[in-house]
């Protein structure tokens, strides 16, 4: 770009006088902390001298939609999006090196200042000034590996062969919010850092390229590419990506994307893909990125899912989407059916889940039951919110599940007599599961399916026995206790009874249903029934 007579600052930064060429046209700009493009640059009637026009980032920050008395200069996607300028208040930035040197040179000590050095040039002594200094600086930049350049007014690759002769072992740069116009000035930079791992470009206005696609080498250690907030198209996206060869982690974070085409020959590397915010995703755009065959972590947090369906497989087969998707994210979206909690167990490899702030986890008042719900549905699940899901959890979990449908599945035709056990396609739709729990547990007894009176406290007292094993002079006692009663209130009715410390105390129960097994019961917060405590199981005490 030919800037004519700039007034260079002390930080590097170029802000321009009065007069400048129209290859100012596109650039990015930095004015009092808010970034814009420029889009006009000329004069302006009856205001005399040069003016820009610019849009800017954020749309209150302007006046006009790029008009004044009724002739159109530029034109702004807002129509208080753009504003008029003179040239000397806008700060078209500084190059990378230079930013890297203001960002991360030690400034001299001031007793080194001016201190002169004899060096030898080819056969001929020269004096030097600040020669340690230059050395030092030197040594400084090359020894970088990570760089955060966030909103420093980065405008460009500068001096070529510059960067990889001062940095050359930078591997991880963040360039976020900055004065950036173009992939191609991306690309100029990046071909200087062969070692480059990790690039963060978010918050910047790129303009991409139609043509091919940069050499093979620019990106070829790549493994990580921040891409949120650039307005970037999923097009766009197919065409940087395609030469990473290593990529593994890509985000995408609000720019509005709709998948529009499957990646062929491309993200075939990729392990996480997060579509967070971009609210024109929807279920159908998905199943185009369903075979990535390394895809371990897809975030989908905020883009307005209702649903998910997965039509290659029928009730308790897998579906062939998502191979290797090991955590899916959804929270903050419309999900309010538990049959798309059905369907997330087609999936093969999936071990976590976050689906917070939607209508299905929301609407109910008892979170836990929710909780138990989840973790019932989906059997491979050992991570829900982010919260491990023990070994004890998810027995509890599915005793409930299978309790708490017990009286429905009776009616559409469940039988505790395997030959006679056929619940309808309607039931098996709705529970996709409860088939394989009674298997895993047996079928509910009637006893258990007895509808409860939940206002008389007479029907939620539970008989247990009370057993020492450790202390054999104690003689086993019963107690009816209620099935809402904490682990902590039973630990301190014992506490009592036993006169024994709360804090000694260590409890654990057994079942008739369960020979042989022992169950901890580790979480004072949690109630008996958490633990699926029932009527006829013991008790042990240890101190």
């Amino acid at each position: 770009m030919d800037l004519r007579s700039p007034h260079i600052l002390d930080s590097g930064n170029v802000m321009m006088n009065d007069t400048l060429t129209s290859d100012v046209i596109g650039r990015r700009v930095e004015v009092n902390g808010e970034h814009a493009t420029v889009r006009f640059s000329g004069v302006v009637p009856p205001m005399a001298g040069l003016w820009l026009g610019v849009e800017w980032d954020n749309p209150e920050r302007g006046k006009h939609d790029g008009s004044h008395e009724g002739t159109v200069y530029f034109k702004c996607r807002h129509p208080t999006g753009g504003s008029f300028i003179r040239p000397n208040k806008v700060n078209f930035g500084v190059d990378f090196l230079t930013a890297i040197k203001n960002r991360y040179t030690l400034e001299d000590e001031p007793e080194e200042e001016g201190k002169e050095q004899i060096v030898t040039i080819g056969n001929k002594p020269v004096e030097t000034i600040g020669f340690d200094s230059v050395v030092k600086q030197q040594s400084q930049l090359s020894k970088l590996q990570e760089v955060s350049l966030r909103n420093c007014a980065v405008n460009g690759l500068g001096d070529k062969g510059g960067i990889a002769k001062a940095c050359p072992n930078v591997r991880s740069i963040d360039l976020s919010k900055n004065l950036l116009s173009s992939w191609d000035e991306v690309v100029d930079i990046a071909d200087q850092l062969k070692h480059l791992e990790v690039l963060n470009l978010s918050e910047n206005k790129l303009k991409f390229p139609s043509g091919s696609p940069p050499p093979t080498g620019t990106f070829s250690a790549l493994k990580v590419l921040v891409l949120n907030r650039i307005g970037i198209t999923w097009t766009e996206v197919l065409h940087c990506a395609s030469r990473c060869p290593v990529l593994e982690k890509l985000y995408l974070e609000s720019n509005g994307i709709v998948i529009s085409e499957r990646p062929t020959d491309v993200l075939q590397t990729v392990k996480l893909l997060d579509l967070s915010s971009n609210k024109l995703i929807d279920e159908n755009q998905l199943f185009l990125i369903a075979y990535m065959p390394r895809l371990e972590q897809l975030i989908l947090s905020d883009i307005g899912l209702a649903s998910i369906h997965f039509p290659d497989a029928g009730i308790g087969c897998k579906t062939s989407m998502f191979p290797s998707l090991q955590y899916l994210v959804l929270n903050d979206n419309r999900i309010s059916q538990w049959s798309s909690i059905n369907e997330l167990d087609k999936l093969q490899s999936l071990h976590a889940l976050s689906c917070t702030r939607n209508p299905l986890t929301e609407s109910s008042k008892d979170a836990q039951t929710t909780r138990q719900f989840i973790i019932a549905r989906i059997g491979q699940l050992r991570t829900l919110n982010k919260c491990a899901i023990q070994r004890e959890e998810r027995r509890g979990a599915e005793l409930d599940y299978r309790k708490a449908f017990g009286n429905e599945w009776k009616k559409a035709g469940g039988h505790q007599d395997p030959d006679k056990n056929r619940p309808n396609e309607e039931f098996l739709a709705a529970h996709p599961r409860y088939q394989s729990l009674c298997l895993k547990y047996g079928a509910p007894e009637d006893g258990e399916l007895k509808v409860q009176q939940p206002f008389l406290l007479k029907n939620q007292l539970l008989t247990l026995k009370i057993k020492h094993p450790n202390q054999l002079d104690q003689k086993v006692i019963e107690k009816q206790l209620p099935e809402s009663m904490t682990i902590q209130k039973v630990k301190g009715l014992l506490s009592r009874l036993l006169r024994v410390p709360v804090s000694e105390l260590l409890l654990s129960y057994e079942s008739p249903k369960m020979p042989g097994r022992e169950i901890e019961l580790e979480n004072d917060q949690q109630s008996l029934q958490f633990y699926s405590v029932e009527n006829g199981d013991c008790l042990l005490v240890r101190w």
